[in-house]
């Protein structure tokens, strides 16, 4: 039986369950530094690949909230560390923002244009060409593995949902018949043994914390973690119980999980 004080390291999605948009959720830094005093670890994690640690460090201290760019975990960070394990040595063709060529650059990986690659990797790219879409299309059609960052069909944004990757591996499969091998990000387990090799911890003694049914709380069910179900972003009650999902806790909003935690 999984229980919260069990819990050493608080995994936390952020839009929905820190803040709304530019926003604090109210109590939710204050929250934050309370579970800190209580000796337990935080780290932010978010499927967004298209945005580096230091941007969501930035953007949190902007809305007065300290923290180090160690306590943010991001699905592109995930891809590289997969990549690393599963393909060494080997090259990428990426269909990604300049941030996320940066990133897993960083990790050593070699991006290169497709008829060089041996590896397609998709990732949330704002910045998407017809022409490169042409290019990473025809790497599926020769038969060469493809990674996705992420599932998330919409990312939001403040005129609109933005069609995210989700949307691009579908748009694909219509072209190639091909769906990804391998997704790194929320719900998969490529990036819960990502974190638990990074904090060195067992699977009860994680929690994912989050507002999505489909990444949040389906991460923390399918990985073994805690799944706490926060009601303050997208999902509401009606939501949860046609979902026959089943977290092990669901609170209005973050502030509430302290509380949960036997003194």
């Amino acid at each position: 039986m999984k229980s919260i004080n069990d819990v050493k390291l608080y995994l936390l999605d952020m839009d929905g369950t820190v803040y709304l948009g530019e926003n604090e959720i109210p109590g939710a830094f204050d929250t934050i530094n309370t579970l800190k005093k209580m000796g337990k670890k935080i780290c932010f994690l978010t499927n967004n690949s298209s945005k580096s640690q230091q941007a969501y460090v930035e953007k949190l201290a902007k809305m007065g909230l300290e923290v180090s760019k160690d306590e943010i975990y991001t699905s592109g960070m995930a891809t590289s560390e997969f990549i690393l394990k599963k393909y060494p040595n080997k090259k990428i063709f990426l269909l990604g923002t300049d941030t996320l060529k940066e990133e897993i650059s960083s990790y050593g990986i070699e991006i290169v244009d497709y008829d060089k690659a041996d590896v397609a990797v998709l990732g949330f790219d704002t910045t998407l060409t017809y022409d490169n879409l042409y290019k990473f299309c025809l790497m599926l059609l020769d038969g060469k593995d493809y990674i996705a960052t992420h599932p998330d069909n919409v990312c939001p944004a403040p005129l609109g949902d933005m069609p995210d990757v989700g949307s691009f591996i579908k748009m694909i499969e219509v072209a190639t018949k091909r769906l990804p091998d391998y997704i790194c990000g929320k719900p998969y387990s490529i990036m819960a043994n990502c974190i638990k090799d990074r904090f060195k911890l067992e699977s009860n003694e994680i929690a994912m914390v989050g507002d999505r049914l489909y990444t949040d709380t389906a991460f923390g069910i399918n990985n073994d973690f805690y799944s706490i179900l926060v009601l303050s972003g997208e999902t509401t009650k009606k939501m949860l119980a046609d979902s026959k999902m089943n977290p092990d806790l669901v609170v209005n909003d973050i502030t509430e999980i302290p509380n949960k935690i036997k003194k």
